[in-house]
């Protein structure tokens, strides 16, 4: 069976982070961590694609098409009645 979270667009250029740290504040699903200043992906797999990473990336080291995992998350906030959010910033999409 076919698992969307094993296969994502997000994209990580390393040489292009300055270690600020935004991406792993505002990512919902825990996806990137920081070590000092080093950022790495650590949970590819969480990625839902909601694109909260990029638009909060200083340096555009990130790069993630928003996909069927930020509409599902949109859809199971509108139902709850709420606005989604990703981490502490509105979701790109939102």
């Amino acid at each position: 069976m076919f698992n969307s979270y094993q296969t994502n667009s997000l994209r990580f250029n390393s040489e292009m982070c300055n270690g600020c740290g935004m991406c792993a504040v505002v990512c919902p699903h825990a996806v990137f961590a920081k070590n000092g200043r080093v950022i790495t992906i650590a949970r590819a797999e969480n990625c839902m694609e909601c694109g909260a990473c990029q638009v909060n990336c200083p340096t555009n080291a990130i790069a993630v098409q928003s996909g069927v995992g930020c509409a599902g998350a949109m859809i199971r906030a509108a139902l709850a009645g709420q606005r989604e959010m990703c981490g502490n910033v509105q979701c790109a999409a939102g």
